[in-house]
Parts: structure tokens; sequence; C-alpha cells
């Protein structure tokens, strides 16, 4: 069978869906040598996302951008002549043809719940696409259950057709860190152990201002005197985010890290009192899966994936509930064995998604498995 992947996206943004992309494809080489892979990247990538283990897989570059409005006709011309039995784009949006079968990957329908989070191109994209998106794909994809029930019941989409497939971490936040590495990041950003951290890029959805309004709380009626590390780059509308920090002046104890490289990342996860990710909607929610496998607590919002990630004995908070984050906050702050306790369940969590697991069963859905 000729499979071809649309691995264009890394080239232009280097998000969470590329990451997606990127770590699929050598636990899919490791697990398949049966099946012939076409890796269909931009023309313009220097890089070739070939696995060193792969065994029928080769490169073909394309002239069609992601995100292109004509990308659904200009497409299937460039992927003709190649006679491909499956096309996987990870990024939902299939070509109009070119392969007997389409698999697409619904991460999210952020655009359909909170239209007015994302910029006026990326929901334009999107919602004028997802639902024909959707009925052309043979099979569907998507990172969570909850996406799932999502993507049934906002698209009518038959559930035979939507198969749920968790995703996994960059394998670098399984491995252990020195303390020497723990201390250099804290040195590098004049910190020390016990803050609290948020990860993810600076927008609506991750519903900072909420955030805000408890960490003032906790500071106010509870004494806390960590600061709160925003960790991600400036998205759509940060400027009021920022607004918001001011608003509770609450700008000398709130740090923002715009960019880190994994290593440091894995650093901070490892000296924090806990992630707190409040978020109005995740369709996998990474960051929380990444501290869990690094000894750092989740305290989570009941939105979206988020509980399935964290798992049945998860740090799950109502969103709207500010009284009972504070309190969650407090308590995994000051209570050495809560603390404990939700490392060691957070690490068995974090054990059962596995890039091994992902492949097993994208590659079940590209042989024609639902």
């Amino acid at each position: 069978m000729r499979i071809g992947i649309d691995c264009r996206l890394p080239t232009y943004r280097m998000g969470g869906i590329s990451q997606y992309v990127l770590y699929l494809l050598p636990a899919l080489a490791e697990l398949d040598k049966e099946n012939e892979y076409i890796l269909f990247q931009s023309r313009k990538e220097t890089r070739d996302f070939v696995p060193e283990t792969a065994v029928l897989w080769r490169r073909r570059d394309l002239w069609t951008p992601p995100h292109n409005r004509f990308e659904r006709w200009s497409l299937p011309l460039e992927l003709a002549p190649h006679g491909l039995e499956v096309f996987h784009s990870p990024d939902f949006i299939p070509p109009s043809s070119g392969a007997k079968r389409r698999v697409i990957t619904v991460h999210d329908l952020t655009f359909l719940y909170y239209p007015e989070l994302l910029t006026d191109e990326s929901r334009r994209y999107y919602n004028e696409q997802i639902r024909w998106a959707a009925e052309t794909a043979d099979a569907i994809a998507v990172d969570s259950f909850a996406t799932r029930r999502d993507v049934i019941e906002l698209l009518s989409v038959p559930p035979k057709k939507v198969k749920a497939i968790h995703l996994a971490a960059n394998p670098l936040y399984t491995q252990d860190v020195s303390q020497d590495k723990v201390t250099a990041a804290l040195r590098r950003h004049n910190l020390a152990p016990g803050f609290l951290l948020s990860v993810g890029t600076l927008e609506p959805r991750k519903n900072l201002p909420f955030l805000f309004q408890v960490y003032a709380r906790l500071r106010r009626d509870l004494h806390f005197s960590e600061p709160l590390v925003l960790v991600g780059k400036k998205g759509w509308l940060y400027e009021e985010i920022y607004q918001a920090i001011a608003g509770l002046d609450l700008e000398p104890y709130i740090l923002h890290i715009d960019s880190v490289t994994d290593e440091e990342l894995r650093a901070l996860y490892h000296a924090a009192a806990a992630l707190v990710t409040p978020s109005l909607y995740e369709g996998f929610g990474l960051p929380a899966l990444e501290a869990q496998h690094c000894g750092c607590p989740a305290v989570v919002s009941d939105r979206g994936s988020l509980p399935e990630i964290v798992g049945e004995k998860g740090l799950v908070v109502p969103l709207e509930d500010e009284a009972r984050w504070v309190e969650t906050l407090a308590e995994i702050s000051a209570d050495e064995t809560l603390r404990q306790e939700a490392i060691r369940n957070g690490r068995r969590q974090a054990a059962g998604f596995q890039w091994a697991k992902t492949a097993e069963q994208t590659l079940s859905l590209y042989l024609g498995n639902n």
C-alpha cells in the first residue's frame, strides 16, 4: 500500500500540529516495514523528515503551501502522479481528491465553540471548510474522546467514522533531568523552586485573566509569595492579557518567558509547584501531559480533553469556581503528602500515552479499520 502524509506545516509553523507530525513519523517507521510511504514536504524545506529507521519511505516536494485558499484543488494535481491508496492530512483539511482513501486529523473545534477567540484569518480558513472536510474524509482521527464527541455532535459525523487516538509527549519529557540543569534554568530566570507555572501561547483560549484573579486572591488571602511564571509566545489579543496583569497590580510577581527550549522547559516543570491550566477549551492539553511526566502536578479545568489527560485521580477544578482554584493551588503548594500523591498519580497516568500506541492506531486507520 502506498501512503502519503502531508508534512508541509512544519516549514511554516512549529506549533502543536507540526510536533504531532514530526513525532508520529518515526513511530510509524518503527512499526510499519511493509507499506510504502511518501512524505509530501514544502519545496522550501531544507530538512528531510524521512526517519532514519524508515525502509520504504521517500520525500516529494510540493509547490502548494498549507492554509492556501486554493489548496483543496491545487493539491490533488500534485498528488495525482503518485498513485496513493491513502493520504493523511494532519491539519484538518483534505484535498478534494488525490488518493483512494483520505484520512484527516481534527485536533479541536475551538473555532466553533469560541469563534471570537481566533484571528479572522484562522476563523475563516477553518469555518469555511470544516464541514466539507468532515463529510469528504473517509476517516477522521481526533486527539481525544472529548473532541470525538464534539465532532460527532457539532458536525453530524457518523460515530463509526471518527476514532480517538491520543497523542504523546516529546520523549525528552519522559527522561530524568539532573539537578544541575534545573539549577541552571532557575538561575537563568532568577527563580527559586515552588513557583506556579502556566505553559502555552498567550491567547484568549487559555483564560489567563481568570488565572490572574485566582493568583491575586492566593497572594492576598493566603499570603502565597511565589511568582507565577508564564511560558509561551505572544498570541492573538495578548495585549488584553498584559492589561489584566496591570489591572491587578501583579507586574512584580508575574514573569513572562517568551520562548524556551524543550530542555529548559523540562527543568522548569521539575522545579514548579504546579502547572496551572484553566483553559476554556483544549483539544488535547499537551503541557499537562509533559508536566505529569516531569513530576509536576497539573491542575486543570474541567473543559475539553483536560480531565481525560490527567485521569480520574487528576486535579480537575470546575472552571468557574474561583474559590476552589485558590484552595487547590494552596493545598498542592503547601501539603507535601498531597503533592507527592499527585506526582505519583500523574506519572502513572502519563505513562499510558506513547507514540508507539499512537502510530499503531493511526496505521489501523490507514488500513481501513475505523
